[in-house]
């Protein structure tokens, strides 16, 4: 019997041994179309998508999900990786920082696609050791419309893949241009998991070519000045730095994004400005660190989806051992805004400061060109070369506005209200009609693009005039106070004079244009009379004619101002219908305690 008990056991024993299989052998389970084309192709939408279902399948750690829908008619998944098993995002929060990577934003720029896939693969199977106090989370192709739009051409500079999706959605947007205007159902759907996730860490990967240069990866944070305070600090001398050694002790150099066009980088460059409509624009918005990956199109593909994902791990091991630095710093950034008295708007390049970059390049040379004959830049990658190269990466605001205790908009603006509710931000509705002192703002002056951007043509350098009046608010009308979360957010779209508002977005162009006038030959008698009974208006129309040649010679530009400065002229031409309740003001106590 002892013998029979021995002999199963050794059995038992050799059938466990014969079941256990190595990292690599589990890792096999999961091959991507990347790996078995030996880094010449990219996988497809759906065969990104199935590569998840069946790896959430076999690991208990990962789950996927659909969360709303895009311009393509499918919807949006999330992928969620969580060492505990635990994937309630409000739980998560309570110990867990949060990274969320995006990917195919922009689809020919594939590299964070099949990179994402073999980082979650990594960790599944334990090839990569799962960090304790991170959860992972990706959108695996967020524009899938322009996936689906799958080609092999329209990447002109690219290095592979064979195949690759368009850059336009199923709307043809680019949607790194729609995440506060938000034209699209992939950037309803973003927002949506943005305020479900709540992202500590935000990723998006892509691909990129300004000029050429030795490096294979780039990286674009957030503007640090921009964030502002002990984040800002953080970002610009803790959290770059750290990623920059640790990616170099991997033998992965990397520096920042080259932004300059068909000129050489050597001339020195500056750091991108992210407004709003970009992603690490708007999860800044947020208090969230931000950052795109900036691969080089010109390294061979393999290379450029190697180094984002050892990029990424980088990230998830910094994220992890920072857990509680970050945490504690977005908390005191988002207490900080509860008595925020001012606010800093429109930022422009500091050109009193910057900051020497040891820049890997290829010297360039200035050749005739044979297509053109005129002269072009080419470079010499047999000639690289390190030099000390000037990065402008610092930014004062050329605005800053006084933060009102909140603004009130007329409930008829459905397009704005839909974006704040989409966004969380917390509004009441006036219970009674009621006349308020507010502050307002008439639109002095803007300029518009005259081509097309996006599906507007946006305004910009936009001015105001602001004074108190009276103005009559009905029940339902919506007032959204600033203490709150949501506090950027508020400012960026609702403050016309933002490079990114509403305002500057085209949702208030119905203000600009004059829906009542006047006929000349009767508005004559009219204009005559006004000025006859009104001796301040009198003297500054004759002071204008007399100091204003081309006015003096304009007789319709001369009706025109009698007219807007008459009570003819209509109130709602040029003014802008959100409306500011200062702190301390009487209109004040509209605020619920």
């Amino acid at each position: 019997m002892q013998k029979i008990q021995v002999f199963l056991s050794l059995v038992l024993l050799a059938l466990v041994f014969s079941c256990e299989k190595t990292t690599d052998e589990k890792a096999a389970e999961f091959i991507t179309t990347f790996e078995t084309s030996n880094g010449q192709e990219t996988a497809t939408y759906n065969e990104v998508i199935d590569f998840y279902i069946k790896l959430a399948r076999n690991h208990p750690e990962i789950n996927i999900q659909t969360i709303g829908q895009t311009d393509s008619g499918y919807p949006l998944h999330l992928v969620t990786f969580n060492i505990d098993g635990d994937f309630n995002f409000q739980k998560i929060h309570d110990d867990k920082t949060v990274l969320l990577v995006n990917n195919g934003i922009h689809p020919g720029e594939s590299d964070g696609i099949d990179a994402t896939m073999l980082l979650f693969r990594d960790l599944a199977t334990q090839k990569i050791a799962p960090q304790q106090n991170v959860v992972l989370v990706t959108i695996p192709v967020y524009n899938v419309g322009g996936m689906l739009n799958r080609n092999s051409h329209t990447r002109a500079n690219q290095n592979g893949p064979k195949a690759y999706g368009f850059r336009g959605n199923a709307q043809n947007y680019d949607l790194n241009r729609d995440f506060i205007k938000v034209d699209t159902e992939n950037a309803k759907t973003f927002t949506k998991i943005f305020h479900l996730v709540k992202p500590d860490v935000f990723i998006d990967n892509h691909v990129s070519n300004g000029a050429d240069y030795q490096y294979t990866l780039t990286h674009l944070f957030t503007q640090h000045n921009k964030l502002g305070g002990e984040m800002g600090d953080y970002l610009h001398a803790a959290l770059i730095p750290k990623l920059e050694q640790q990616l170099a002790s991997a033998e992965w150099d990397i520096t920042p994004y080259v932004n300059v066009f068909n000129r050489p980088p050597e001339t020195g460059f500056s750091q991108f400005m992210d407004h709003p409509r970009y992603s690490t624009g708007f999860t800044t918005l947020y208090n969230t660190f931000g950052m795109m990956v900036e691969t080089h199109m010109l390294k061979p593909y393999t290379k450029r989806v190697m180094g984002t994902y050892e990029l990424m791990r980088q990230m998830l091991l910094i994220t992890n051992e920072e857990h509680q630095k970050i945490k504690e710093l977005r908390k005191k950034a988002s207490l900080s805004f509860e008595n925020l008295k001012t606010y800093h708007l429109n930022w422009q390049l500091d050109t009193t400061q910057t900051t020497t970059l040891q820049f890997k390049g290829f010297e360039v040379d200035t050749l005739t060109s044979e297509v053109t004959g005129l002269a072009r830049l080419k470079y010499d990658k047999d000639r690289p070369f390190v030099k000390n190269v000037a990065y402008s990466n610092y930014y004062v605001p050329a605005d800053t506005v006084q933060v009102p205790q909140g603004y009130i908009i007329k409930k008829g603006w459905q397009k704005v209200i839909d974006r704040l509710n989409l966004n969380e931000v917390e509004f009441f509705e006036l219970e009674a009609d009621t006349i308020l002192t507010v502050e307002s703002y008439r639109i002095r002056d803007y300029s518009t693009r005259t081509n097309p951007y996006e599906g507007h043509y946006p305004h910009y350098n936009t001015s105001v005039i602001k004074n108190n009046k009276k103005v009559q608010f009905r029940k339902g009308d919506i007032v959204v106070p600033t203490q709150q979360l949501a506090l950027r957010y508020i400012l960026e779209t609702l403050e016309p004079q933002a490079p990114d508002s509403f305002f500057n977005w085209n949702f208030f162009d119905t203000i600009l244009q004059q829906k009542e006038g006047f006929s000349p030959y009767v508005f004559e008698d009219i204009a005559y009379q006004l000025l006859m009974e009104n001796q301040v208006l009198r003297d500054s129309f004759l002071a204008k004619k007399q100091n204003d040649e081309v006015f003096n010679a304009n007789w319709y530009a001369q009706l025109d101002w009698v007219f807007k400065h008459s009570p003819h002229y209509e109130p709602a031409h040029l003014q802008y219908p959100i409306y500011r309740v200062t702190k301390g003001s009487s209109a004040a106590s509209i605020f619920k305690d």
